[in-house]
């Protein structure tokens, strides 16, 4: 079995000691996207701006391993507030058809870094 680290400077690079991605042989396994830009800085808005971005994220980092949003078996959602989840998921819905959408959780949390409002990760086939 081989391990691949994913960097891509693409996307904000890591906050932690953590790496984009992982993919061992065919699966990929993204880090929670948060919703920050290529700098590194939050972007302005609410939920739906901060779920753009995370998806805009999430995708940059997919196609560095090979792989695409297209590809998700997997999304795990972390809210701030429950109360964002129809606006997350409007947004969620224009990159993800209810035909080929990845299984997914969605959970309140009590903070995320940065203070985020939203983070997502994803496991994908390559």
């Amino acid at each position: 079995m081989n391990k691949k680290i994913i960097k891509t400077d693409k996307a904000c690079l890591p906050v932690g000691p953590y790496n984009q991605a992982v993919s061992i042989e065919n699966l990929v396994y993204t880090a929670g996207q948060i919703p920050l830009d290529k700098q590194g800085n939050m972007v302005p808005g609410g939920i739906k701006e901060q779920t753009e971005q995370v998806i805009a994220n999430l995708k940059t980092v997919l196609e560095a391993t090979g792989s695409s949003l297209e590809k998700a078996v997997k999304a795990t959602v972390f809210l701030k507030d429950l109360n964002d989840f129809t606006g997350m998921n409007e947004v969620y819905a224009k990159y993800f058809s209810a035909a080929t959408a990845p299984a997914r959780t969605t959970i309140q949390v009590a903070r995320i870094p940065k203070d985020s409002l939203v983070e997502i990760e994803i496991v994908a086939y390559i």
